[in-house]
């Protein structure tokens, strides 16, 4: 008779998976804040004040010069801005400028939900006093942390397609929640919208910055009513898919004013 295998079994093994991974990315994360605290530590021994926005700036300019392993050194850097919270807005815009829509998406999405689960890993096992005390008496979180045992996955996807908090904290904050780390890894996806209108949008002040050059496309009427509707098509797109994620989310959680 042919041995079948016990559901709890596999279980069981995907949650070594799981776990295993959690701690690849946890060790990544980390690895990452060593690496670039000493840059910042020298700039601040020479008396220069860390400007975020201009030292991710300078470091797509960087990124735009290295050819193919730009798409690398481009995923590590929004995984530092994530756990280091700096603001991934200028790196999700910058992924349009530098790679285009389709590539700049796919980067920023590997990025985002490499840098978030590094980030929930370290406020699960690093950091929860810390976390804590950024969340205290705030009711809404308190809302989706009861919400989460329940409705792990639905949930941290519902607030990915529409923000409760900032992109940063939240990461941190689902650390402290009952959520595995396989729903809440799998509701990145919820990310994907909002991703790829940015990226469009950068995409966008890239193309208006060639303007003008040798680089300008030879019909640039043609060009720039293609990219036009792209965008408002995606816009529209992403506010429909976030009002209704608001909707779902508020009749999955009750919030005590």
């Amino acid at each position: 008779m042919r041995e079948t295998r016990k559901p709890h079994a596999r279980s069981g093994n995907l949650n070594k998976l799981y776990q295993l991974s959690g701690l690849i990315f946890l060790a990544l994360g980390t690895a990452l804040l060593v690496a670039v605290a000493p840059a910042l530590a020298q700039e601040a021994s020479n008396g220069v004040s860390f400007n975020p926005q201009e030292w991710l700036r300078n470091a797509l300019l960087s990124i735009q010069s290295l050819g193919a392993i730009g798409a690398i050194a481009f995923i590590a850097l929004y995984i530092i801005a994530t756990v280091a919270f700096l603001p991934g807005s200028i790196v999700t815009l910058g992924a349009g400028v530098v790679f285009g829509v389709i590539l700049g998406s796919v980067y920023v999405f590997i990025g985002a939900t490499l840098g978030a689960t590094a980030a929930f890993l370290v406020g699960r096992y690093l950091a929860r006093g810390w976390v804590a005390g950024k969340i205290a008496g705030n009711d809404k979180f308190k809302a989706i942390d009861d919400a989460v045992g329940k409705e792990g996955f639905k949930i941290v996807l519902l607030t990915r397609l529409s923000p409760v908090f900032p992109f940063n904290l939240l990461n941190y904050a689902y650390g402290l929640t009952g959520v595995s780390l396989k729903d809440y890894f799998l509701g990145s996806v919820g990310m994907i919208p909002g991703t790829v209108m940015y990226v469009y949008l950068g995409s966008l002040a890239g193309s208006l910055a060639m303007v003008g050059t040798d680089s300008q496309p030879s019909n640039p009427v043609v060009q720039w009513a293609i990219r036009i509707i792209g965008f408002i098509a995606t816009v529209a797109v992403t506010i429909y898919v976030t009002k209704i994620a608001r909707k779902a989310l508020d009749e999955s959680v009750t919030i005590k004013e």
